[in-house]
């Protein structure tokens, strides 16, 4: 069998010319031996009308294999040729010949150098690409924590609204007076407090000692 690769017959083919060849050769030999099954056959029945016949079917069997020897002996130089014929007559493609799907290699030709520069140039791309989406994804993030601290300066700019209301309703519009009237008020409340904790441990002290 060839050893030739033959890979562009069989991008045409859908199969490779020596696949081809084989196969061919395998049915060939089925047939030869099946052949000689049935030529075995019309020997042993002719011979069975014989009955003084010296001649057994282990003789018989024996003779068959030799004469299938020789046919495929003979047959396989026959294939030989037959295989060397075909591969270059028939199933072979002519080095000046296109498929129409590499037409386009014919239109725009690159050289090896060509295609290494392309290759190079399409690596560096996808880095590119890459550092763009990891880039891309980074600014996906701060837009996100941006948008977090936005609504926390709502939440406070709703809150001093509602602090400049609620000193508006106790007569006080400005708003340093507003932090102060706060920390008064607080400072009141802190000392009320006291006060109260004071009383309350009085209270269970004497409690304690009745």
């Amino acid at each position: 069998m060839s050893v030739n690769p033959m890979a562009y017959e069989a991008q045409f083919f859908g199969f490779t010319p020596q696949t081809c060849m084989l196969r061919i050769y395998i049915a060939f030999q089925d047939y030869l031996f099946e052949m000689m099954l049935v030529v075995e056959s019309v020997i042993l029945k002719k011979l069975d009308g014989f009955p003084g016949c010296k001649i057994g079917p282990f003789q018989i069997r024996k003779s068959t294999e030799k004469f299938l020897l020789f046919m495929k002996e003979h047959f396989d130089k026959l294939f030989s040729k037959m295989e060397e014929v075909l591969l270059q007559l028939v199933l072979n493609i002519p080095k000046n010949v296109l498929l129409p799907e590499d037409k386009v290699h014919e239109q725009y030709p690159y050289s090896k150098a060509q295609f290494q520069a392309l290759q190079d140039e399409i690596h560096q791309l996808q880095q590119q690409y890459r550092a763009e989406a990891s880039a891309g994804q980074a600014l996906r993030a701060e837009l996100e924590e941006q948008k977090a601290v936005q609504a926390e300066l709502e939440k406070i700019l709703q809150w001093f609204d509602g602090l400049e209301n609620i000193c508006r309703e106790h007569g006080t519009g400005n708003l340093k007076e507003s932090f102060a009237f706060l920390t008064q008020n607080s400072k009141k409340l802190q000392d009320v407090l006291k006060d109260v904790e004071e009383k309350s441990k009085k209270i269970k002290q004497h409690d304690q000692l009745l």
